[in-house]
C-alpha cells in the first residue's frame, strides 16, 4: 500500500495576488497540474462538467494569524462572534480552502476556471467535478450575517 501523502498536484495561476475579500467571481484562473504528479489522461471527462470543486491550500496566511478559537467574522463587531468553524475564512487551523467554481476549459493538464478565490501561486491539492447528487440534501440555512458577508463575495 502506497504511504499516506498530501502534495500539491498543481498551482493557481491569476491575476489577483492579493487577499481581497470580495468580487472573486470576476477573476480568470488557470490551474496547472503538474505532470510529474499526473499524466496526461487525468484530466480526461473533466470537461463534460460544468463546475470543478477546488481543494487548496491558503499557503499566504502567516502560522501567527491562524484563528484556533472564535471571532467576529471580517473583524465586524456588528456581527456575531463564532468560531472559526462556523467560518469560512482563510486563517484557519489547517489552512484549506475549498472552493466550487466555473470550468471554463481543459486543455490537458491545465484547467481554465472563474470564480476561484485562490491567489497566483496557491497550492492545488485536487480537483473534483462537482456532481448534483454531492449536493446538499434537505434544506440548508444560514444565519443573516453569513448572507451579508457573502453579498459582495461573488
Amino acid at each position: 500500500m502506497d504511504e499516506l501523502r498530501v502534495r500539491p498536484l498543481g498551482v493557481v495561476r491569476s491575476g489577483r495576488s492579493a487577499p481581497v475579500d470580495d468580487d472573486w467571481d470576476a477573476v480568470a484562473s488557470r490551474i496547472v497540474l503538474d505532470p510529474a504528479e499526473l499524466e496526461a489522461t487525468a484530466t480526461r471527462g473533466l470537461e463534460g462538467f460544468s463546475h470543478v470543486e477546488v481543494v487548496f491550500v491558503f499557503d499566504q496566511v502567516a502560522p501567527g494569524s491562524v484563528c484556533r478559537a472564535s471571532r467576529h467574522p471580517r473583524g465586524r463587531q456588528d456581527w456575531p462572534e463564532v468560531g472559526i468553524l462556523a467560518q469560512r475564512a482563510k486563517d484557519r487551523p489547517n489552512r484549506i480552502g475549498v472552493t466550487i467554481c466555473r470550468l471554463e476549459a481543459v486543455d490537458g493538464l491545465t484547467l481554465t476556471v472563474s470564480g476561484l478565490d485562490a491567489l497566483d501561486g496557491t497550492p492545488v491539492l485536487d480537483v473534483k467535478p462537482v456532481m448534483e447528487e454531492f449536493g446538499p440534501r434537505g434544506t440548508r440555512r444560514q444565519p443573516a450575517w453569513a448572507s451579508e458577508l457573502m453579498a459582495g463575495y461573488w
